[in-house]
């Protein structure tokens, strides 16, 4: 049984090293190849850029595992890139709200958060963020010298570790919202959930004092969410094969009362939601339910 902990001691470092990669990789090259990123949630390089961030700045007082360490910058270079992407090809509605709500434009005008965080219209004010917490946490460093005991080391480990934690709840809301896993690469769910089964055993078949507690009751919290993400893509099936209910506004008056036609096919075998793109009128059938007026 020992042969166990060892090929986990040996292995999950290199797979927690190249994960940024192995998760995220796919999931840019998909974004960049249809020119979209509706389905996709932006706030997941946010929290992973904020969380990295404050994790770096974490190991000179905590001095955790290297491995984790050098986790936490490339993943920094690579969500940097994820966002560069996403942002570049961002549609006029954004993948987290795909629906118009009732009275408000098609272009959504508000976010409902602070400042409109995270959702700015423009790409400046993304990394005029990272630059700010960046040389922000820096500067508290160089005054305070924190050590692995004083409470501004805790705080920024606790929070970092929180805020990476919640990683999943953004998809979880959008794929909610749009009834659909559209946009959403299979491949990070894999690789998170293969991910979660390696940091579990890695942090637990440590030494003790190798890994924080913080790191495995954050752990636990994401594997969770992860696999609630993993029964949501069950049950919505396979984006391919499911078309998303999609509203259009209209260039037009059609009459003095009708601003807004929801338009949906249903499949024939089941529930689910097909994408217009993609199938033709053949393989659904017309529901006219769904058809309302706004």
């Amino acid at each position: 049984m020992a042969v166990i902990p060892t090929l986990i001691g040996i292995f999950a470092p290199i797979f927690l090293i190249l994960s940024p990669f192995t998760s995220y990789t796919d999931q840019i090259l998909s974004i960049h190849r249809t020119r979209t990123s509706a389905g996709f949630a932006l706030d997941i390089p946010g929290i992973m850029l904020t969380a990295s961030i404050l994790k770096i700045f974490y190991w000179p007082g905590a001095r955790y595992d290297v491995a984790l360490l050098v986790q936490a910058f490339l993943m920094v270079g690579v969500q940097m890139t994820l966002l560069k992407v996403a942002l570049d090809n961002r549609p006029a509605w954004r993948g987290e709200r795909p629906f118009v709500e009732m009275g408000k434009s098609f272009v959504e005008t508000g976010s409902g958060r602070p400042l409109d965080f995270w959702r700015w219209k423009q790409q400046r004010p993304y990394w005029e963020y990272l630059v700010f917490l960046a040389f922000s946490l820096l500067a508290l460093h160089t005054l305070l010298q924190p050590d692995g005991s004083s409470l501004y080391t805790r705080f920024i480990g606790g929070l970092g570790l929180t805020i990476e934690a919640t990683l999943p709840l953004p998809q979880l809301y959008a794929n909610y919202r749009a009834r659909s896993c559209k946009g959403f690469r299979v491949s990070v769910l894999a690789n998170w959930l293969f991910g979660d089964m390696m940091k579990m055993g890695y942090f637990f078949a440590s030494e003790p004092g190798r890994v924080p507690w913080a790191f495995k009751l954050c752990g636990m919290f994401q594997a969770g969410c992860d696999a609630c993400l993993g029964i949501q893509y069950w049950i919505n099936g396979d984006p391919d094969n499911y078309c998303s209910y999609a509203s259009y506004a209209l260039a037009g008056f059609v009459s003095s009362q009708l601003a807004c036609v929801r338009i949906a096919y249903i499949p024939k075998h089941g529930l689910g939601r097909f994408d217009l793109r993609s199938k033709t009128k053949q393989d659904c059938k017309w529901d006219p339910s769904i058809a309302t007026r706004v």
